[in-house]
């Protein structure tokens, strides 16, 4: 029998301080002052699931801005360090100007630097993928068939889609994940030893068309 696991990310909204310095995970509290979002979220997210969060505060804002427009009380979350955004070690705090003069730091089109570049002190875009991806594997086996809702950032959702569509770390850095967007993936497995796939439903899906109501999942 198939069993479907279906995920849901989103992405947290954006932080206090963005004043265009590299926060990485730097624990930043979100602004949710934008309430279009959390009313879409509400009306999409399925009532019945698993809630998760990073271990960072800013994925725990954006779930709690949700809660006034749920129709239930929001469940008691799960922190998943493995979900928090990726570490920029001495870049953290940085202005990407102040980064772009620093000697060890390669250019990139779309992130901070090369998905194999280790910033000091800190780790890469590889590392953040095996992370992540060990994390929605074991997760996925234990709430075989469910729901899992998590609050996370872009680069989490970038490596959870690099794994259900097996590419390699610099194409998943050309993903575009905004604040607030919605991500839906699924993992099909037959049994606990059958084969196994991946379904992307939908990737950085703006919430705020829903906000004055549709049906829920």
């Amino acid at each position: 029998m198939s069993n479907a696991t279906h995920w849901w990310w989103i992405r947290h909204a954006p932080v206090t301080c963005n004043d265009g310095r590299i926060y990485g995970q730097t624990d930043h509290p979100a602004d949710c002052s934008e309430t279009a979002p959390f009313k879409g979220l509400a009306q999409l997210l399925p009532q019945d699931a698993l809630w998760i969060t990073s271990n960072l505060r800013r994925t725990r804002d954006t779930m709690e801005a949700v809660a006034p427009y749920r129709s239930s009380p929001l469940p008691v979350a799960e922190v998943v360090a493995s979900f928090a955004e990726q570490h920029f070690g001495d870049w953290q705090g940085l202005r990407h100007d102040e980064l772009r003069t620093r000697p060890e730091r390669e250019a990139h089109r779309f992130w901070l630097a090369p998905a194999a570049t280790c910033p000091p002190g800190g780790e890469s875009f590889v590392d953040l993928m095996n992370r992540v991806s060990a994390a929605i594997t074991d997760l996925s086996r234990q709430h075989s068939g469910r729901h899992i809702v998590v609050f996370a950032h872009g680069g989490t959702i970038r490596a959870a889609l690099a794994l259900a569509l097996g590419l390699d770390p610099e194409r998943a850095l050309g993903f575009t994940i905004e604040n607030c967007s919605l991500t839906r993936i699924e993992h099909w497995a037959e049994g606990e030893t059958g084969p196994e796939s991946w379904r992307v439903v939908t990737t950085n899906h703006d919430p705020r068309g829903y906000a004055n109501g549709v049906k829920q999942f």
